[in-house]
């Protein structure tokens, strides 16, 4: 299964496609520019780059926050806006739940 994740919380705008838990490619982008500005065009190169067409993702998920309205707004409607033309499912992931994933196994405080 592949799955496109963005997340625009913050300053900084993210973005990944993962099969079967393998990442395939990523992009990070933290600019002087709005999301709005940003992100349509990261997601386009980064299929490029993926070799991979929207077609070929099989889920979506989008940070849901806390974060900027501003910027979860945009991220949030960019890929709700993809994944209906393409008749996919969309997943909201906590932006906190998705930070604190990666102290998994983390033995200290």
């Amino acid at each position: 299964m592949k799955i496109l994740a963005v997340d625009s919380s913050a300053v900084a705008a993210s973005c990944a496609v993962i099969e079967d838990e393998k990442l395939l490619c990523e992009s990070f982008l933290n600019r002087k520019l709005t999301h709005s500005q940003t992100l349509l065009s990261m997601l386009e190169q980064m299929m490029e780059w993926s070799g991979l067409s929207l077609k070929e993702i099989d889920q979506f998920a989008v940070a849901a926050g806390p974060g900027s309205f501003t910027g979860l707004r945009i991220g949030i409607g960019a890929i709700k806006g993809i994944a209906y033309t393409l008749k996919r499912q969309v997943t909201a992931v906590s932006t906190l739940e998705g930070l604190a994933h990666n102290l998994i196994g983390f033995p200290g405080l």
